[in-house]
């Protein structure tokens, strides 16, 4: 599934640095004891994975509650419930089975499984209250845009009733194909934003990830701006590195905030980096950054 190569992600960031984020998991609670989120303009969200190696779940889901957030990112269905006793939601979880980014819905071949684990979650999310199950488009592997475009709306029109009777959203996931995710098909907002124009539902859209697409294409702000209908979620990391919304990187976080607050969004902006430093205190800085 998608979460062990997220994982595997972290394992690659080098075994000094991730020690160095080692934190006692009682350390998790104090961290998050001071309310951050004053405006709550925009509901954030943050991502278990970056933080699963320091700190236990519930202790996390304590922590972020805490700080004022609604929400955790990527969880799957099992996880729920502990996210639930916090007062949170699974702000996007991933379904029972085919959530895997290379094996995505450009080829034919894995539309079975894709829809399989869909038609399964779905329901599950709808009656927890999870508003998003992530998707992916899939690796080339040799195949044009044009083919892939066309297999992605075969796959997705066969899942969109069931999101829509549920009122669950199916969000596929734009990814950079030069840093992080080699021979990645959806690696342009472009593509993204032509399969679900032609699949046409209310409940399929895209997962923007900023920090992707800042890689892959840039100019942010403006994308949102005139493509947010076609947004359901988005997913923040500073560039370069995808580690924390700081001075370090390229990016204006509260401008682009702004700027999706502006579009009346009303999902989950989710923090997806990976801390370089305390971990708490990193996420605190950016929530209190995008709370715009």
């Amino acid at each position: 599934m998608a979460t062990i190569g997220r994982r595997e992600a972290i394992m690659r960031l080098g075994t000094a640095s991730v020690g160095a984020l080692l934190l006692p998991n009682i350390g998790a609670v104090s961290y998050g004891a001071q309310r951050v989120v004053k405006n709550g303009r925009l509901k954030q969200s943050v991502s278990w994975w970056p933080y699963q190696r320091q700190f236990k779940l519930p202790d996390f889901c304590k922590a972020i509650s805490e700080m004022g957030l609604p929400a955790i990112d990527l969880l799957e269905e099992k996880d729920w419930e502990t996210a639930r006793k916090s007062g949170l939601v699974c702000s996007m979880g991933y379904p029972s089975e085919g959530a895997k980014i290379p094996d995505g819905l450009n080829n034919k071949a894995n539309h079975d499984v894709i829809v399989r684990g869909l038609e399964k979650t779905i329901p599950a999310a709808a009656k927890a209250g999870v508003p998003n199950l992530i998707a992916f488009f899939g690796n080339r592997r040799g195949m044009s845009n044009e083919e892939a475009a066309e297999n992605c709306v075969i796959g997705l029109n066969r899942i969109k009733k069931v999101a829509e009777d549920h009122g669950v959203n199916v969000c596929v996931e734009v990814l950079n194909s030069k840093v992080d995710h080699k021979d990645y098909q959806g690696d342009h907002t472009s593509f993204g934003l032509q399969v679900i124009r032609t699949v046409g539902s209310p409940r399929v859209k895209l997962l923007y990830d900023i920090y992707h697409m800042q890689i892959m294409d840039g100019d942010i702000i403006r994308t949102i701006r005139e493509n947010h209908g076609q947004i359901a979620h988005y997913h923040t990391g500073g560039v370069p590195g995808r580690h924390e919304l700081d001075a370090t990187q390229e990016l204006n976080w509260a401008t682009v905030c702004k700027a999706i607050a502006d579009t009346g969004f009303k999902g989950y902006v989710a923090h997806e980096f990976v801390p370089t430093r305390d971990p708490l205190t990193s996420l605190r800085e950016a929530i209190a950054l995008c709370d715009v």
